[in-house]
């Protein structure tokens, strides 16, 4: 055979070689739903070129195992929860949710705690202007951790505040994650908290993009917004560092979104979260900050931080929602940007309506992710049909991720319905018992709904079917997403 027969004959064997090769892995890929075995292959085998690449890219859920050895080293090297006073007693939980906050322990080992405090912030400049006033009062150290800082007006009053701190001997430590801040990274903002003596750390970075996917999954990111001050404070919630306008997809703008301050044991919880993080990017260890914390005394609620990502077990995020909705008896309320749900996240949705709870679910009329606004839309239907009441937010962009069960549970935090939440990325959350602090939240959503449209059987029924085709042919991609 000539030489241009060989080279004829490995252009046609070879794409199939890869197609082969391909399926192969992702049939035999570990923790996924045969609808997302299925997904890939049929990716692969329809569209061979650009299957194969988005599989190289995206196919698997590594974050790199340096990455991953790291980030296990630190959570070692870190104080044991009985080092950490975590550890002795149990505080009063009613028996119906105790085994919420078990899931909860079992996700990331943080124990429930009593005698915690909170105050939810009235909007997202309350919430900075809240930050700011107790990153002026740190006496002792300041910890921020965002996944996207902008440098406007809100993101600069949090640079200003923290070169001010750090002017006054205060350690400051800052992390972004390595995309979703980029704008700041770039901006003189950055080497000007350099300059300050602020501690700086990128999370997750992506170095070079074409070597990326050789060493893990360049869109795995750290989703988390975590502020710590003096071990005395800590927020939780969906909130950015950056303006409700957002400027980098300013045309949803406002972007709605809700952020809790704790004070109390929870605190030490969301620090040893924040350090984890840290110690796996720096070599830094903060483990003296978690050994020499003396714990507020007195009357509180009970809470526990529930960390998620690529170190903690595989499906640990749609667990905990699960736990949550199977356990809601009256009313379960969710308010979520992003919904494109496994089959059990939607199975216990409408399990939860079937049996005769008030269910409600809240999301953006206007999404950011033409993609996410079409597969979330596909799954209307079989909500309504088993009584769900869905509603659509008008007055900007809403990015409040909250659930509450019963007026009595909270779970808050940066975890959304969707895949990338449940599979991708870093994320946290609060689960907590108090029903002033629940009542609170709950008339939050309620200001949602009163600002949203009702989404009806009859909306939904006049849809097109080219609509309906669209929207469900988007949603067959959530595997893959």
């Amino acid at each position: 055979m000539s030489t241009s027969g060989y080279m004829g004959w490995a252009l046609v064997v070879l794409p199939i070689a890869l197609q082969v090769f391909y399926c192969i892995r992702a049939l035999l890929r570990p923790h996924r739903e045969p609808a997302s075995r299925l997904a890939w292959v049929v990716v692969i085998i329809v569209a061979p070129i650009v299957g194969v690449a988005a599989y190289i890219l995206f196919g698997n859920t590594n974050v790199g195992r340096r990455r991953i050895a790291r980030l296990r080293d630190a959570l070692k090297r870190l104080p044991s929860l009985t080092e950490m006073g975590l550890s002795e007693g149990q505080p009063p939980i009613p028996e119906r949710y105790a085994p919420l906050f078990r899931v909860g322990q079992s996700i990331s080992n943080y124990p429930a705690v009593g005698g915690n405090k909170a105050q939810l912030m009235a909007d997202s400049d309350k919430a900075i202007d809240a930050m700011v006033a107790d990153i002026d009062a740190a006496t002792d150290h300041v910890h921020l951790l965002f996944y996207i800082w902008l440098p406007d007006t809100n993101g600069l009053k949090m640079v200003e505040a923290v070169k001010r701190a750090a002017s006054r001997g205060v350690t400051c430590r800052v992390m972004v994650d390595d995309i979703g801040s980029r704008l700041l990274l770039r901006s003189e903002h950055w080497q000007a908290m350099a300059a300050a003596k602020v501690k700086l750390a990128r999370a997750l970075p992506v170095g070079n993009p074409l070597l990326r996917p050789l060493k893990g999954r360049i869109d795995m990111r750290n989703h988390r917004k975590i502020a710590v001050v003096d071990n005395r404070v800590t927020y939780c919630g969906s909130q950015n560092c950056a303006d409700p306008a957002f400027a980098i997809k300013a045309d949803y703008a406002p972007w709605v979104d809700v952020m809790m301050r704790f004070e109390g044991p929870v605190v030490r919880q969301n620090q040893h979260l924040f350090a984890s993080d840290w110690m796996a990017h720096v070599k830094e260890d903060l483990s003296p900050l978690l050994r020499t914390v003396n714990l507020l005394a007195g009357p509180g609620f009970t809470a526990q931080v529930v960390g998620t990502g690529a170190a903690v077990r595989y499906s640990a995020m749609p667990e905990m929602f699960i736990a949550l909705m199977n356990s809601a008896r009256r009313e379960l309320v969710v308010t979520t940007p992003y919904y494109v749900p496994d089959e059990p996240i939607q199975a216990a949705l409408c399990a939860c309506a079937h049996r005769g709870v008030e269910t409600t679910i809240v999301f953006p009329r206007r999404n950011d992710s033409w993609i996410v606004a079409a597969a979330s839309r596909s799954y209307y239907r079989e909500l309504l049909d088993a009584g769900v009441n869905i509603h659509e937010y008008e007055g900007g962009l809403l990015h409040s991720k909250t659930l509450t069960v019963d007026g009595e549970v909270t779970l808050i935090g940066s975890a959304n319905l969707d895949r990338r939440s449940f599979e991708l990325n870093f994320e946290n959350n609060i689960l907590l018992h108090d029903i002033n602090v629940t009542s609170e939240v709950r008339a939050r959503q309620q200001n949602y709904i009163k600002s949203s449209v009702s989404i009806s059987d009859r909306m939904v029924a006049k849809w097109s079917r080219s609509r309906q085709v669209w929207n469900n042919a988007i949603a067959m991609l959530g595997p893959v997403l």
